[in-house]
């Protein structure tokens, strides 16, 4: 007995050594991603004198004094006056978005397709279209530029410079949506389908009212994803956007001058560029976590 209570307070002290671990490694990997997200967004309110300064090697006290100054709104006012930003979050969010609607919305079709569809050579379809997105940026840029110059849609035109974007986006977003959904209609059982087929429903009013809704944490999981990556481009964008349909990413680069780097300014267009996504994860954190978790466990 009583080495049976030795082994059960072996086992309780290995069990909460390694817990503690974890929580440690957890802890320093938040403190490594999240510090400098908040010094970045803290010093988008400091005046540049307090946001370069310095505390001495072990003064602690002086460590605390980054979250002590006086705010200011003066970096974002330059950006919308001086910079006149807005149009840049605007072209942002107009190429990210429809992107991103885009490729989920062709990607679920397809990946509906591949998953209950009987095709010649599935395995090497689905293959080639992961490779499509595996592929590096710099491949496809020349024959993307081909493209867009042979059809007249890099003429010095707002709208013509975004449809490249948006078309650029959707090349990398769309192989990784139909990858990612495949999983997901995959695993909702076909039994659902012919149920539904035998109350009257066609096999595309099974899809929308039945497989669909059953999908949902993943769609919104890849409409997440897929919106983060057009959001960050910074390649697409500063080739195909030019200066017509310039996005956030290609602005902030451009924050600096031949004598001076606008770092307030620059502090300022980065939390703007990453607060939103951030926000945007919170919210759906839920369907995050199970689109993410819904297609890996196979029977």
């Amino acid at each position: 007995m009583a080495r049976t209570e030795l082994v059960s307070k072996a086992a309780k002290r290995k069990r909460l050594f390694w817990r503690t671990l974890m929580y440690i490694a957890i802890g320093a990997f938040f403190i490594w991603t999240v510090f400098p997200l908040l010094i970045m967004v803290l010093s988008s309110f400091k005046e540049l004198r307090e946001a370069f300064q310095i505390p001495a090697t072990g003064d602690w006290a002086g460590a605390l004094k980054i979250f002590k100054f006086s705010p200011t709104a003066r970096h974002y006012h330059e950006l919308f006056t001086e910079e006149n930003f807005l149009p840049f979050i605007i072209n942002s969010v107009i190429a990210a978005g429809f992107a991103s609607v885009f490729s989920v919305t062709f990607g679920a079709l397809a990946a509906y397709g591949l998953a209950r569809g009987k095709i010649p050579g599935e395995k090497h379809l689905s293959f080639w279209i992961l490779s499509t997105r595996m592929a590096p940026v710099v491949a496809v840029m020349v024959p993307l530029y081909g493209i867009f110059s042979g059809i007249g849609l890099l003429e010095a035109s707002r709208w013509r410079n975004l449809l490249c974007l948006i078309i650029a986006y959707t090349t990398f977003d769309l192989p990784f949506a139909v990858w990612f959904l495949r999983s997901f209609f995959e695993d909702i059982p076909m039994e659902l389908e012919e149920a539904a087929k035998v109350d009257g429903l066609s096999n595309f009013g099974a899809f929308r009212q039945v497989i669909l809704p059953l999908a949902m944490p993943g769609i919104v999981a890849a409409l997440i994803l897929t919106l983060i990556f057009s959001w960050n481009d910074f390649i697409f964008a500063s080739i195909f956007g030019q200066q017509a349909a310039k996005t956030l990413p290609v602005a902030t680069s451009e924050l600096h001058s031949t004598v001076a780097i606008e770092w307030g300014r620059i502090m300022a267009s980065g939390t703007i560029l990453v607060i939103p996504m951030v926000f945007l994860g919170v919210l759906v954190k839920k369907y995050l976590v199970q689109g993410m978790t819904m297609g890996a466990v196979r029977q």
